[in-house]
């Protein structure tokens, strides 16, 4: 393994893309400590110490979703105890109270839900634009975007189009899972494609809006469909240019369907963190999201090639219906304070990653 690692040394220094082999490799090691010193220099070429955060506001707006994937235990059907939808007026005042507490961003999404028209969701981002036409609106996956289509008859980019009148600012990368179409069938047989999620999210990025990407790991997956899930949106952002963060989602098994998935433990979280940095050369930012890894383990990637903590959040609902037991929201206070005790240097950012 010491070949490997001097091999990667040499190649991160240089800023040479690491291979397919090389990645599997890479999580197939157990020099945990080797892997994070890798992503770390790797993270320092890019970001220096800098590690972003921002003041944002997640709404959800319905968990009542046509879909029922396995590994979800957000989503309900209609006769469900806990299934609710959102008014319009009940997200213009979650919007309000986010303003109210210095926000910069609404991170919005919801279910599939079978009743809705597509005017609902112009509406909820002409509301939100309404209440302070400053809040940037991260919002709908390429999952809604593919379903608003059906819904609604409009070609994807005429869904775009709408929304970015209507106020959508970016997306959240949501729905990714992992791409493969193996493990897709396992976990989420009835979501689009990984390659419809692919073509989708390229639409969106040639319609001039940026987007993340996420990866969902720790079921049913192994090493290979990691690397290949990887792989897909390197290719991707060398296509489009569109993507502005990847953000590796620890799966949570409570309540959800999907047997023998155990979860992820710290070790395979910082390993796929570290990986992910070192692997997508072309990502300027990889994120920790703090909900589904918990506050230590979010804290300690900083030396693991990350360089982005999320945002204060408020109310997440997915995450924690599956069994997070991270905090419903951060201060602001506390993240910069989880930042430097990293020994790193905290920066709030906007959502496109304009220094405020």
């Amino acid at each position: 393994m010491n070949k490997l690692f001097t091999a990667l040394k040499d190649k991160v220094a240089c800023g040479t893309r690491i291979s397919d082999a090389e990645a599997l490799a890479l999580f197939e090691s157990n020099d945990l400590l080797a892997i994070g010193e890798l992503a770390a220099q790797a993270n320092r070429q890019k970001n220096g110490d800098k590690v972003y955060y921002n003041v944002n506001r997640h709404i959800n707006y319905t968990n009542l979703c046509v879909n029922r994937c396995k590994f979800c235990a957000f989503s309900k059907e209609s006769a469900e105890p806990g299934v609710y939808t959102l008014a319009v007026e009940q997200i213009a005042e979650k919007a309000r109270e986010a303003a109210a507490a210095g926000a910069t961003e609404i991170h919005t999404v919801g279910g599939l839900h079978p009743d809705l028209p597509f005017e609902f969701y112009l509406q909820m981002l002409r509301t939100i634009k309404q209440v302070d036409p400053k809040l940037h609106i991260k919002a709908f996956t390429a999952v809604e975007i593919d379903y608003f289509s059906r819904l609604s008859g409009l070609s994807i980019e005429g869904v775009i189009a709408a929304l970015k009148v209507a106020g959508l600012g970016s997306l959240p990368g949501g729905g990714a899972e992992i791409l493969g179409q193996r493990v897709r069938d396992l976990i989420c047989p009835e979501k689009i494609s990984g390659a419809r999620w692919l073509e989708v999210t390229e639409k969106v990025h040639a319609a001039g809006l940026r987007s993340n990407a996420t990866m969902l790991f720790g079921h049913l997956e192994a090493y290979v469909d990691r690397v290949e899930h990887l792989s897909l949106l390197r290719e991707l952002q060398d296509k489009t240019g569109g993507f502005q963060t990847f953000i590796p989602l620890a799966f949570q098994p409570d309540n959800t369907r999907v047997p023998g998935a155990k979860g992820v433990g710290g070790v395979d979280a910082l390993k796929t963190l570290a990986i992910s940095r070192l692997y997508l050369d072309n990502f300027q930012h990889i994120k920790a999201y703090w909900v589904m890894l918990g506050l230590k383990i979010a804290q300690t990637s900083l030396c693991f090639g990350v360089n982005d903590l999320d945002g204060t959040v408020v109310e997440e609902k997915i995450g924690h219906d599956a069994g997070a037991d991270s905090p419903q929201a951060m201060g602001k206070d506390q993240i910069v304070d989880l930042i430097r005790k990293a020994g790193r240097v905290p920066v709030e950012r906007d959502t496109l990653y304009n220094e405020l």
